[in-house]
Parts: structure tokens; sequence; C-alpha cells
């Protein structure tokens, strides 16, 4: 079983004028395939050829001999994990289960925005800003390169890719204004609230 390239979530050019369809066409049709195409190439005759891309991370996570393994896999999740983070006409304040469930851990939803943008500013390079559930409380996490919290046992919730190639196109080297936009413009809650049950 070799991993696939998921379809996007919504047409490529659903998310604009805040995310652009060259954007898309690019981060997902390039960027995600290759990661898709490398991790394809290196499972290809080892015992991890039918694994799923989850199961390819956790055996591979810290070990040294696969770390390119790892960073392909984690790369392919990451980036089906962030589709499907964002919607036309999301953003905004958060709604449902989590919402109520932002408050208690954060003391407001105003405070959840500081520290999510504060993640995703000061993530040095590369990179992605994370809402998990760490034992049953939320918090904010930052990860370098392909790391994902799927590798530290988190439960992620929600993401926000920092990678330069996720916002160079439309924001240049604007990535404050690029993560204002994703949590104004482009969350979608329905799809946290679902992750915060599942």
């Amino acid at each position: 079983m070799s991993l696939e390239l998921p379809t996007l979530p919504y047409e490529a050019t659903a998310l604009e004028p805040h995310i652009s369809a060259n954007t898309l066409s690019f981060h997902h049709g390039k960027h995600h395939q290759a990661y898709v195409n490398n991790a394809n190439n290196l499972i290809k005759g080892t015992d991890l050829e039918n694994a799923t891309v989850e199961q390819i991370i956790k055996t591979t996570a810290g070990d040294a001999q696969k770390v390119g393994l790892f960073n392909n896999a984690a790369q392919v999740w990451n980036h089906s994990f962030y589709w499907n983070c964002m919607q036309p006409n999301g953003g905004g304040v958060a709604t449902g289960a989590i919402a109520q469930k932002i408050d208690e851990d954060f003391g407001s939803f105003d405070a959840f925005v500081t520290e999510f943008k504060n993640a995703a500013a000061t993530q040095f390079g590369s990179g992605w800003a994370w809402l998990v559930l760490d034992g049953g409380k939320l918090k904010v996490v930052k990860t370098a390169n392909a790391d994902t919290p799927l590798a530290h046992g988190f439960k992620a919730l929600l993401t926000v890719d920092v990678w330069e190639h996720a916002y160079y196109l439309d924001y240049q080297n604007r990535r404050p204004d690029y993560v204002d936009t994703f949590l104004n413009h482009l969350v979608n809650w329905d799809f946290v609230n679902a992750n915060l049950v599942a």
C-alpha cells in the first residue's frame, strides 16, 4: 500500500483572496506530492511498505538512520492535516465544544490567539504551529521542519504551516499577516471540533 496525495477538500480557488490558487498548485501539487513520492521510494521493499503514514511516523521518530523517511512521511501527514484545517469563509472566533475548551484552558479566545500567533511568528525557519491536546489539556506548540505532534504523544487539533512555501507567493516575508489571515478567515472550526472528540 503506497501513500497517496489526498485531494484538496475544496477547489483550488476556494480560499482566495486569502490563499491563491497559484500557492495551492505549488504547495499541494508540487511540495506535498514530492513528500509522497519520496516517502514511497523510501519504503519500497522494506517492512514499512504496507504501513500507514501514522505507523511510519511512529516507527521512525527519533531513529537517526531513518530521518529521511520520517521527514517525508511526517510532511505527508502534516500537510494532509493542514488542508483540512482550512475552509472557505472560515476563521473568526471558535465555535462548538472547542470554544468552551479554549476558554477553560487559555482563559479566553484572545489569549489563545496571542499564544498561537506568537508560536507561529517565533518558529525560526521552517515549521508549524499547533493547537494540541496533551493529557486532556489544550496547549499551543511549535515544531521545526517536519516534526509533528504525532511523534510526541500529542493529539493534533489545528495547525498552520509556516514554511515559506505556504505563504511566500501571497504574503512574501509577512508571516504574521498570513497567520492573522489564517485565524480570521480560514480556520475550519468544524474540523477542530471533530478532532477534539475523535
